[in-house]
């Protein structure tokens, strides 16, 4: 079998990553390598959206090679807020295999990889994890202009990876050839999440809410931002049978008071919770404790939250705009999905849950038992089968063999 030089890069840490990147380097496949264009989320700072100071509290460089390439931008969400030069030398220099970009279009990075990339002959692999042309802003002009511009872009990669099957058919629908697209699974470390959820106390942990074993515990886990539309789900919380139950929102963010004021407004107050940002180490007890979490969005490419949930074997309700639906919600429960800003209908799915807890605990095993389908493995197998398709496509255009490394090469050395 080959074993492929590889260069990911990316932004900055991920939590949902990392895990990933320490199993590529198990993987006698890959010969990894990863670019960090910050080290936001591994150093503190303030994230905007949830208008939180954030440190990721688990461990997020630990277990693979990663280097820093220095950030020549503004450090803005624009088109210069990255700008990493240093990315040219190390691609000519290191002469990868392929180069795997999750860094986006919209950043002066992901064009100065491309280029040094075409100039050595490196298969370069992006993707999107958007499932719809429709922008998170609503502009109708931007989802115009992507109509013919990323049948263009998307043409540029030697292999598309998406992370679900509503990307790829978006794909498809651009006219972007099925052989140039790999479904690599947007996963999370569904071993480490079930472990957690398991060592949880639930009482506990419940009781620190204020919510009793009687109550059914609602959760929302997200940022509290418009485009989550986190005021539908309080809303329909209220038309449906709150005295049976307690709606949780664990996240930070604007929305926070106008919720806060509007559930008093609705006579609920005493019926909802707020914990505010909740860290990684902590997240999978809330999970535990929550009997169906509920995600609303208007814009939600994917939505990893699902597959944390589910892994600890809480059920989801979800919008039609929620990316995961298709993948991971409707093969354990379809009546779980409901139209973008219907409320009514989220009011009746809420109603329905309240009245019958028992079938909660049902879908919830069946949740964690789907989640074995969509695991870091799917996703370092497909990324392989990715990067074979895409080195050999680059190597055929060029009229040269495929360049593999050594299995027992070591051309890349330690991070610091």
């Amino acid at each position: 079998m080959p074993r492929y030089r590889v260069l990911a890069i990316a932004s900055h840490p991920v939590q949902y990553m990392s895990p990933i990147f320490r199993r590529m380097s198990e993987d006698p496949r890959f010969d990894l390598r990863v670019a960090y264009c910050s080290l936001r989320g591994a150093e503190r700072g303030v994230d905007p959206e949830f208008e939180a100071t954030v440190q990721w509290d688990v461990p997020l460089l630990e277990g693979y090679n990663w280097t820093h390439v220095p950030n020549h931008g503004s450090g803005a969400e624009s088109f210069w807020g990255l700008r990493n030069p240093g990315l040219r030398a190390l691609i000519l220099d290191r002469r990868f295999d392929a180069i795997l970009c999750y860094v986006s279009y919209r950043r002066a990075s992901f064009w100065i990889a491309y280029r040094a990339a075409r100039s050595c002959g490196a298969a370069f692999l992006f993707g999107t994890d958007a499932a719809s042309l429709a922008p998170r802003d609503g502009r109708s002009w931007k989802a115009t202009a992507k109509i013919y511009f990323w049948p263009v872009l998307f043409r540029l990669a030697d292999q598309v990876i998406v992370p679900s099957s509503a990307t790829a058919e978006m794909m498809s629908s651009l006219g972007i050839p099925s052989e140039k697209v790999t479904l690599t699974p947007f996963v999370v470390d569904n071993d480490w999440w079930s472990a957690q959820a398991a060592r949880t106390d639930r009482n506990a942990t419940r009781a620190s809410w204020g919510v009793s074993e009687n109550d059914l515990a609602v959760l929302y886990c997200a940022k509290l931002q418009s485009w989550k539309r986190p005021a539908d789900l309080l809303q329909a919380f209220a038309r449906a049978r709150p005295d049976r139950s307690v709606l949780v929102f664990a996240g930070e963010g604007p929305l926070r008071e106008e919720l806060r004021s509007a559930a008093l407004a609705f006579g609920i107050g005493d019926r909802v919770r707020f914990l505010g940002f909740v860290n990684q180490s902590l997240l999978p007890s809330v999970y535990a404790a929550a009997d169906v979490m509920v995600l609303p969005s208007e814009y939600e490419p994917f939505a990893v939250v699902v597959n944390e949930s589910m892994c600890c074997g809480c059920p989801v309700i979800a919008s039609s705009s929620v990316g995961a639906a298709k993948d991971l919600i409707v093969p354990v429960r379809s009546d779980f999905i409901f139209p973008t800003g219907d409320v009514t209908a989220l009011a009746r799915i809420l109603d329905s849950v309240i009245r019958e807890p028992a079938s909660l605990r049902a879908a919830g095993i069946a949740a964690r038992t789907h989640m074995e389908t969509w695991s870091p493995k799917h996703n370092i197998d497909a990324t392989f089968e990715a990067v074979d398709k895409a080195v050999l496509h680059s190597r055929s255009d060029a009229g040269a063999p495929a360049k593999i490394a050594s299995p027992n090469s070591s051309a890349i050395g330690k991070s610091p």
